[in-house]
């Protein structure tokens, strides 16, 4: 038995020799199969690969990965899963804000058969705008998209062999990770924890990246946009039918002797906001299937350390 632990890196200098040391301690010293632990660092600027580097050479074990890039967590996570050579395989943040002794429960619950092990938040302490952003996204994706999505949400979880290959296989790109593991609908088990406040660092978890994996996931497993154009579109084509009744008959009756400039500009106005509006949302599909369509690697791989025999 072999379990692999992925670890994206983006900006984590600070964090890895604590994250390292924090493993070793609660895992690695006391587990009795084997392990592997394999860092992606994903396009980070500072000194975050030195620091893999000094840590492979501390532990034999650890295998580490740098992109050409930044590719987004989606991108490092996969190609940590297509480098890791466990029966499992847990993903795990390097901000040192989840219990690393939850890898050792998500493993006892792998044991009994689950094929999927999500580590769900019941509770984050965190800033409020962080809260009400979290909670109101994974709202959203239940009602429109993946019922199954538990109510905290997750970031860190356990994947079996079989799921990984699933996750390969699949090869979607402007996705959510995490919507692909749900959606697959493999047995899916739950661990709950407390998410931690960041002691070490910045976040890099910007509101421009939290904005497009609202829309991946929408784009990716709802029909909500394409719902939303035709009930904007639907209610814009009978209130004009409606509109244009009440003008005419106005006109007819004699209650309106000049027609308003104001009412034709507001008419027009609204019009051309739901063409917009209709074309932004059709573009996001098209943008979409072009991207697919070109078959440009997931991620590029710059270095990359194998494990020492």
């Amino acid at each position: 038995m072999k379990i692999s632990i992925i670890i994206p890196v983006y900006y984590n200098e600070a964090n890895l020799i604590p994250l390292f040391e924090d493993i070793k301690k609660k895992i690695i010293d006391v587990i009795d199969y084997e392990y592997e632990i394999v860092m992606v660092n994903d396009g980070s600027e500072d000194a975050s690969y030195a620091v893999m580097e000094r840590l492979s050479e501390q532990d034999s074990h650890i295998k580490i990965i740098s992109l050409s890039r930044n590719f987004g967590s989606h991108a490092a996570i996969l190609c940590g899963l297509s480098k890791c050579s466990g029966d499992c395989a847990i993903v795990k943040a390097a901000d040192l804000q989840e219990p690393t002794e939850l890898v050792l429960e998500m493993v006892e619950s792998w044991k009994k058969g689950n094929n999927v092990v999500l580590a769900v938040r019941q509770g984050r302490k965190e800033g409020i705008l962080q809260k009400l952003f979290a909670n109101t996204y994974y709202w959203m994706v239940r009602k429109a998209a993946l019922s199954t999505m538990p109510k905290g949400g997750f970031d860190v979880y356990l994947l079996d062999r079989k799921v990984i290959n699933v996750l390969l296989a699949l090869d979607e790109k402007n996705s959510a990770l995490t919507g692909q593991i749900l959606w697959s609908g493999f047995k899916t088990d739950i661990v709950y924890y407390v998410r931690l406040a960041r002691k070490i660092g910045k976040s890099r978890w910007t509101f421009k990246k939290k904005i497009k994996l609202v829309a991946d996931t929408l784009f990716s497993f709802s029909t909500l946009p394409i719902t939303l154009v035709t009930s904007i579109g639907t209610f814009s084509f009978v209130g004009s039918i409606i509109w244009a009744l009440i003008e005419i008959i106005c006109k007819l009756s004699g209650i309106i002797e000049v027609s308003g400039f104001t009412t034709l500009f507001i008419f027009n106005l609204f019009s051309f906001g739901v063409i917009m509006l209709t074309l932004g949302i059709l573009g996001g599909y098209l943008w979409r299937t072009f991207d697919a369509s070109r078959n440009r690697p997931t991620f590029i791989i710059e270095k990359e350390n194998e494990l020492k025999e």
